[in-house]
C-alpha cells in the first residue's frame, strides 16, 4: 500500500491520524466523504464514510466515528456527540447543562470505531474506549471535547497533554494499536 484515504474533513482529527500511523510510513491523504452520519452504532457510520471516501478515491481508506459517553445520561450524547450543536462551544454547554446538578464526578467514556475498507476485501472494523470524567473545560490544546475530557490516572484533561500522551490514553491511540497489532495494515517498504 502507498498510500491511505482517511475520509474526513477535519484538520484536528486528520493531524491526529497522521501522528498514529506516522510508523507505518505512508503517506494519509483526507477527503471528506460529505455524507450523512445516519448509521445506529459508530460501526454502522465509520463504514458509511469509509465506503464512500474508498468509492472516490479507489484507494485504502480509513474512517472512524467517535463520540463521548457520559454514563450519568445513559451514554448521551454518544452518536450525537459531532451533532449536538452546531459549534463545539456550544456542544459543551448542552453537555454541562445536563449534567449541572447531577452527583460528581461525571464519569465517561471516549468510544472510536475505525473502517478499513480496501478495493476487493472485506471491511475490517478495530474499536478503542478511554473511561475518564467530564469536567468544565480547561485551556489547551486538541479538538472537540478535548478540554473537558479528564482521563484521572494523569489529573489532566486530553486538551492539556501533549500530543504523544493524548496518543497513549485515546480512544482513537487504542483504536489504532488495535489495528496495527491486527496486520491489517503494513509499514511500507523502504520506509524506516
Amino acid at each position: 500500500m502507498e498510500q491511505l484515504i482517511l475520509a474526513t474533513g477535519n484538520p484536528g482529527k486528520l493531524e491526529e491520524f497522521r501522528r498514529l500511523l506516522a510508523p507505518l510510513g505512508l503517506p494519509i491523504v483526507g477527503l471528506d466523504p460529505r455524507i450523512s452520519e445516519e448509521g445506529d452504532s459508530y460501526a454502522a457510520n465509520a463504514l458509511l464514510k469509509a465506503e464512500a471516501a474508498a468509492r472516490a478515491s479507489g484507494l485504502p481508506t480509513l474512517a472512524d466515528d467517535s463520540g463521548l459517553e457520559a454514563l450519568q445520561l445513559d451514554g448521551f450524547p454518544g452518536l450525537r456527540s459531532a451533532r449536538l450543536a452546531s459549534t463545539q462551544t456550544d456542544r459543551n454547554r448542552a453537555l454541562l447543562s445536563r449534567l449541572h446538578g447531577l452527583p460528581r464526578p461525571w464519569r465517561a467514556r471516549f468510544v472510536c470505531t475505525l473502517a478499513l475498507v480496501r478495493p476487493g476485501q472485506p471491511p475490517q472494523l478495530f474499536t478503542g474506549t478511554c473511561c475518564g470524567e467530564i469536567v468544565e473545560p480547561r485551556p489547551g490544546n486538541g479538538f472537540g471535547y478535548d478540554p473537558m475530557f479528564l482521563v484521572p490516572e494523569t489529573g489532566r484533561t486530553f486538551s492539556e497533554m501533549l500530543p504523544e500522551e493524548k496518543d497513549r490514553w485515546s480512544h482513537r491511540g487504542a483504536a489504532v494499536r488495535a489495528m496495527l497489532a491486527s496486520g491489517a495494515l503494513r509499514r511500507r517498504v523502504g520506509s524506516s
